[in-house]
């Protein structure tokens, strides 16, 4: 695929994943629009870009977290063609549903799902129109079993997961590439954020960037991270869910309290 001189609008940009996927991007010739909360990372990053490859770099610190973000974005964005969507604005919280702040929740489910959704509806049309483009939804190893203690993110990143691959089948006999990247625990700053300790060594982040080309190369409607991940979400599918959700619970429910 050549992305040379193809706008990139990538969320989440401003640290991990959405970071490491501007770099990639911008090193194989694209221009790019960088969405995350944080306006001086996302400048920082800015800079780098364009003094390193010479690429054109939109910033827009948004919060896409409230539930008409998607709307501000797309209004920012504005004629702007979106050639590359990389939804990879997320978090997750690790602790008994019971203790869950209510608005942390709100937030949580409109971040990882409705926001998602609503991009993927803004740009898909007009790439199928074009008859070409790209959309990366990152979803996790989370989405291919309950977690208990992380039990709204691992149901959000299922919901990613499922809307993906059914629009990759959608799109099918057109220029348009779909993919659902899932990656297990990489060293981003997620598990800080979540509250949440890893029971793994931490993949690098260049992993993620790897495993999404190779998947794309080959239109792939999702990818798994790494190849005991792999082995993981699809060996959870052979043993009862209980038996699951019990390895779930050891790693990543809390104590009560």
């Amino acid at each position: 695929m050549n992305y040379h001189g193809k706008t990139a609008l990538i969320t989440g940009a401003s640290s991990g994943i959405g970071l490491e996927y501007a770099r990639a991007f911008a090193a194989k010739g694209s221009n790019l629009i960088l969405v995350a909360r944080r306006a001086d990372a996302l400048s920082a990053l800015a800079a780098e870009l364009k003094k390193t490859y010479g690429v054109t770099v939109t910033t827009i610190a948004l919060d896409l977290s409230k539930s008409d973000s998607g709307q501000k974005l797309v209004a920012k964005v504005g004629t702007t063609p979106v050639d590359i969507l990389v939804n990879n604005a997320g978090f997750g919280t690790n602790v008994r549903f019971e203790n869950e702040n209510r608005d942390t929740v709100r937030d949580e489910i409109t971040l990882n799902i409705a926001t998602l959704t609503d991009l993927t509806a803004a740009y898909l049309p007009a790439m199928l129109g074009r008859n070409s483009g790209v959309i990366i939804n990152v979803a996790s190893t989370a989405a291919f079993q309950p977690v208990p203690g992380m039990a709204v993110y691992a149901a959000t990143k299922s919901y990613v997961l499922s809307f993906t691959r059914a629009l990759w089948a959608e799109v099918q006999g057109t220029g348009v590439r779909i993919l659902a990247v899932c990656p297990g625990a990489t060293d981003t700053e997620f598990f800080r954020i979540a509250g949440a300790s890893p029971s793994t060594s931490l993949a690098p982040v260049s992993d993620v960037i790897d495993h999404t080309f190779a998947a794309l190369s080959k239109n792939l409607p999702s990818v798994v991270v790494g190849g005991r991940n792999r082995a993981m979400a699809f060996g959870s599918r052979l043993v009862p869910v209980t038996a699951v959700m019990k390895v779930a619970a050891s790693m990543f429910l809390p104590p009560k309290r």
